[in-house]
C-alpha cells in the first residue's frame, strides 16, 4: 500500500469571490492637519488604511465611525460618504480637487494647527453587471482592526507597493494598481469574513463541506448539464434540504447562482474576441445559443454580441 495525500479541502471562499469583478483607479497617500473633511459622492467604492492618528466616516445617515492607526476600512457599495476628523461633520468639498491633491505625487494634503492623520486611499468600480451577492449581503461599511496601532505585515507591504506603482508609474502599472487593490479588497473581505461569521451568511458554503463539493464541482465544470437534482446527489442531501441550505449559506438559489457563474465566465471569453457568441455558449453549458444570449443580456443587460459597456 502506498500513502496518498488527502484531497485538498475546496475553498469554497475563493469561489465565491472569484464572482467579484473590480477594477481599481486610483490609490493615493493623504496627510491632513485638523481642522479637515471631505466629501465623495455615490459611484466608486474606497478603502482607506490609516497610518498615524484617526478619522471619521459617516456614511447617509448611519451613526459616524472612528477609524484609528492601523486599522483598514471598505466601504464596498460605492455609497457617498464624509470622511472628516470629528464626527457630526458634514461636508462636499472635493478630496482631489487642486490645490490640496498632487495628482503627479498622489498626495492629498491639508495645512492645519490640529492633529495630524495620515492615510492611504484607494478608489475602485465593479465590472458591469449586478453585484453578486457576496458583495451585495455586505455592511455599507467593513472595518479591519489593526493590532494596537501596529500595522500587519502583510497590509504594510501592499500599501508601499501600491504607492510605488501609482507615484512612479512605468509600462503596466496601471494594471499593477488595479490587481493589487484587487488582492486588497479580497484579503479584507477574507479577513472580514474570519472574524464576523455570524453577518458573513454566505460564507456558510464554506463551513459546509457538502455544499462545498457543490460549489467546487460547478465551477470546475460550469457546462455539465445541472439540475437541482445533480446538485443535491453531489452534495449527498435531499433536494428540499440542499435548496434551503444552498439558499440561505450562499445568499442565491442553485441555479441562479450557476446561471451567474456562468455568465461571469463568458464575458471573460468572449471579452478575449477570439471565439464566437455560438462557441461560448457551448462552453458555459447551453445548447441554444439564442437561448444563452437571452441569459447574458438579462444578467448583464447588454447583448454578447457587443461590447462591454464602460
Amino acid at each position: 500500500m502506498t500513502d496518498r495525500p488527502e484531497p485538498r479541502r475546496a475553498d469554497v471562499l475563493s469561489s465565491l469571490l472569484s464572482l467579484v469583478r473590480l477594477r481599481g483607479d486610483l490609490v493615493y497617500r493623504a496627510e491632513l492637519a485638523a481642522p479637515w473633511a471631505f466629501g465623495f459622492p455615490a459611484g466608486p467604492s474606497h478603502l482607506y488604511f490609516v497610518e498615524q492618528g484617526a478619522l471619521w466616516i459617516a456614511v447617509g445617515d448611519e451613526p459616524a465611525l472612528q477609524v484609528v492607526a492601523g486599522d483598514l476600512v471598505l466601504l464596498p457599495h460605492g455609497n457617498g460618504h464624509v470622511i472628516a476628523d470629528r464626527p457630526l461633520v458634514r461636508s462636499t468639498r472635493d478630496p482631489f480637487a487642486p490645490p490640496g491633491f498632487d495628482p503627479v505625487r498622489l498626495q492629498l494634503t491639508q495645512a492645519g494647527a490640529g492633529e495630524v492623520t495620515r492615510f492611504v486611499g484607494g478608489r475602485f468600480e465593479y465590472e458591469s453587471g449586478p453585484l453578486p451577492p457576496v458583495i451585495a449581503s455586505l455592511p455599507s461599511v467593513i472595518r479591519i482592526a489593526g493590532d494596537g496601532g501596529r500595522v500587519p505585515q502583510w497590509l504594510e507591504q501592499m500599501s508601499r507597493f501600491l504607492l510605488g506603482e501609482a507615484s512612479q508609474p512605468a509600462p503596466g502599472s496601471a494594471l499593477m494598481v488595479s490587481r493589487m487593490i484587487d488582492l486588497l479588497v479580497i484579503r479584507t473581505l477574507r479577513s472580514w469574513a474570519a472574524t464576523h461569521p455570524d453577518r458573513a451568511g454566505w460564507l456558510g458554503g464554506a463551513r459546509e463541506e457538502r455544499l462545498g463539493a457543490v460549489l467546487t464541482a460547478m465551477h470546475a465544470d460550469p457546462a455539465r448539464p445541472w439540475t437541482l437534482d445533480v446538485m443535491a446527489r453531489t452534495a449527498g442531501m435531499s433536494r428540499s434540504a440542499f435548496v434551503e441550505r444552498f439558499t440561505v449559506a450562499v445568499g442565491q438559489a442553485p441555479l441562479q447562482y450557476l446561471t451567474r457563474w456562468r455568465m461571469t465566465l463568458a464575458a471573460d471569453l468572449l471579452r478575449g474576441g477570439s471565439r464566437t457568441v455560438a462557441e461560448v455558449a457551448r462552453l458555459v453549458g447551453y445548447r441554444s445559443e439564442p437561448g444563452f444570449s437571452r441569459a447574458f443580456r438579462n444578467l448583464l443587460g447588454y447583448a454578447p454580441s457587443q461590447d462591454k459597456p464602460r
